[in-house]
């Protein structure tokens, strides 16, 4: 294999670790969301992202998008609905169980409430994971369009190319826009400013008038949809199952822990970098080692900086 072939592979792979990173960074944006804000630690995450796929599987194709936005713009549509679905689902599932352990009544909890989070959260995810499989079944599913197996050139010099795939660079542009929009409202609107406030200081917040139990489970709700766009987005170009969430929540702590705990824009930038390392790794190893590879620079980075990309360091007396 001569210079340019080695040349070629390596942009390749780097692109592609970019279009889909930027999917991963989106999933991890939401879950950053949540812990940033509620300090909770959601082991359901990538479960709720399972269900805005079939969301958006079932949306396209059982409520007639197919029918009047045809299969272009039917599965973005969907994806959009999808994520509403999610919202309220995550609205619902904080008022019922996690409020009860989260908020101003982890003041009443041991370990300020973290015990119960993990326990509450890992029986909610192991409760849809199953009931996903008895309703769903266990046969792959996928939101497949015509731009998932085509794609678009790019020329580099004269000698090589490298090829976008034009639905993964759709989904890629479409993550990069929700990250603007989330950015926008936690910085500029009055949502954002409580959301910010509640995890600041939920004492100072609560006097200033800020319902912290309400901000708490937006930003819950949030964090969810957000997540199940990103879910969605994935969903037009790999295949999934009821136990895919397994597979993705994974990702989303490295990519999370990665950036820096309670860092957003560090949260896409970590989910960036698990897309680049798992795309370039499969030029050395074969597939079924992507995750070590992953999990090597994870460990690493946090070896040289143990607060994330945009973490700060903690001073502890």
């Amino acid at each position: 294999m001569n210079f340019l072939q080695i040349f070629e592979n390596v942009m390749q792979a780097a692109v592609a670790g970019l279009l889909t990173g930027s999917i991963y960074g989106l999933m991890c944006v939401g879950l950053a969301l949540i812990f940033g804000v509620m300090r909770v630690i959601n082991f359901a995450q990538g479960d709720f992202m399972m269900l805005g796929m079939y969301a958006a599987y079932y949306i396209f194709g059982l409520l007639g998008i197919q029918t009047v936005f045809g299969n272009f713009i039917g599965p973005y549509v969907s994806i959009v609905l999808s994520a509403c679905v999610l919202f309220l689902f995550g609205y619902l599932i904080h008022g019922l169980l996690i409020s009860r352990v989260s908020g101003t009544r982890t003041t009443q909890l041991d370990g300020d409430g973290h015990y119960a989070q993990l326990v509450l959260t890992l029986g909610i995810a192991l409760m849809m994971t199953n009931g996903a499989q008895m309703i769903f079944g266990s046969v792959m599913a996928s939101l497949r369009t015509p731009l998932t197996t085509a794609a678009w050139e790019l020329p580099v010099g004269t000698a090589i190319s490298v090829f976008l795939n034009k639905s993964r660079s759709i989904a890629a542009i479409a993550s990069v826009l929700c990250i603007v929009a989330i950015s926008l409202l936690i910085n500029r609107s009055r949502l954002g400013k409580s959301l910010r406030a509640s995890a600041d200081n939920p004492v100072a917040a609560t006097y200033m008038g800020i319902d912290v139990n309400q901000a708490h489970r937006m930003a819950f709700a949030l964090g969810v949809s957000i997540t199940a766009i990103a879910g969605g987005l994935l969903a037009t170009n790999y295949p999934f199952h009821p136990f895919v969430g397994l597979e993705y929540v994974i990702v989303m702590y490295a990519g999370v822990v990665l950036g820096g705990m309670g860092s957003i824009i560090g949260a896409f930038w970590g989910g960036l970098t698990i897309g680049l390392v798992q795309q370039l790794s499969t030029l050395v190893l074969p597939t079924q080692l992507q995750n070590t590879a992953i999990f090597v620079v994870f460990l690493l980075i946090i070896f040289f900086r143990p607060q994330g990309f945009f973490g700060r360091s903690a001073e502890r007396t």
